[in-house]
């Protein structure tokens, strides 16, 4: 008899105060920290060389994209320099996917597994992202194998962490109720774990590229030519501190942007009826 698939998880929607979707009280804080930015560096409390105006910082912003005024060397390489380090992000947090999701799932309900393979991933886990970066560069070398080999290492243990909690807490019952219907040990697998694991391995997955993001930096500080990493090593050695912020800003624009990626795809796998957000 064939097994139909368990309903998604559907995680509730928070009601917010929203002007034509806009969440105005996420608005106040960034608001605030921009005017009190505004308002030390047009006043000269702080120096232009240690923290450059939001206008200063928004035409270079404009210029890294478009390169209409040529203000520093940087000018209109913002594609160039995004394509690069999204390829290595994404290339980092697949491989950490790959590997973190099916290991998750199996120690999450295997014990065997589970004793055989977490503690030693646990321990691992342990040991900062710092702390491999000489040993990457003993075993890789300087460059693209080394930034993936941080990137996918950072990446994996949230996923597997968030996998294997998600597939040891299905509940019992509805795994009584594949079996009635006749499943195997694969098809319970397939049919009632991971869908029943949904939210905790899409949590663990966005934590994981977030990571991947952080790491990406760490991995192009070692001496790639190109990345948002490069440009923010390159312009901390010149002397453009705006560079180096304007850098942070398009990494935490394609984070944000690569984190409601990862999520509408999710949308696409989650049961009629569930909800991911």
């Amino acid at each position: 008899m064939k097994v139909s698939r368990m309903p998604g998880v559907r995680l509730a929607n928070t009601g917010t105060d929203t002007i034509s979707g806009v969440d105005i009280i996420g608005l106040l804080l960034p608001a605030t920290l921009f005017v009190l930015w505004y308002l030390l560096t047009a006043g000269g409390k702080i120096p232009g060389y240690l923290l450059p105006s939001p206008v200063e910082l928004g035409r270079n912003a404009v210029d890294f994209v478009l390169g209409n005024r040529q203000l520093t060397p940087y000018s209109g390489t913002f594609f160039e320099h995004s394509l690069a380090s999204a390829k290595r992000v994404l290339g980092g947090f697949c491989l950490a996917a790959v590997l973190g999701l099916p290991l998750g799932f199996l120690t999450g309900r295997i014990a065997m597994a589970k004793r055989s393979l977490d503690p030693t991933i646990h321990l691992i886990r342990t040991i900062p992202g710092i702390g491999w970066l000489p040993v990457a560069i003993v075993w890789f070398g300087v460059g693209e194998k080394t930034t993936l080999f941080l990137i996918a290492l950072a990446a994996f243990f949230p996923i597997y962490v968030n996998s294997a909690q998600g597939a040891a807490g299905v509940s019992p019952n509805l795994l009584r109720a594949g079996r009635m219907l006749g499943a195997n040990n694969f098809t319970l697998f397939t049919t009632v774990v991971i869908p029943a694991s949904l939210a905790s391995s899409l949590a663990g997955l966005r934590l994981g590229l977030g990571l991947s993001w952080a790491y990406l930096v760490l991995g192009e500080l070692t001496g790639v030519a190109q990345g948002l990493g490069a440009v923010m090593m390159d312009a901390r050695m010149l002397g453009h501190v705006d560079m180096i912020l304007v850098s942070m800003i398009c990494i935490a624009f394609w984070g944000r942007i690569s984190d409601l990626l990862l999520i509408t795809c999710f949308k696409y796998f989650q049961p009629r009826g569930g909800a991911v957000k």
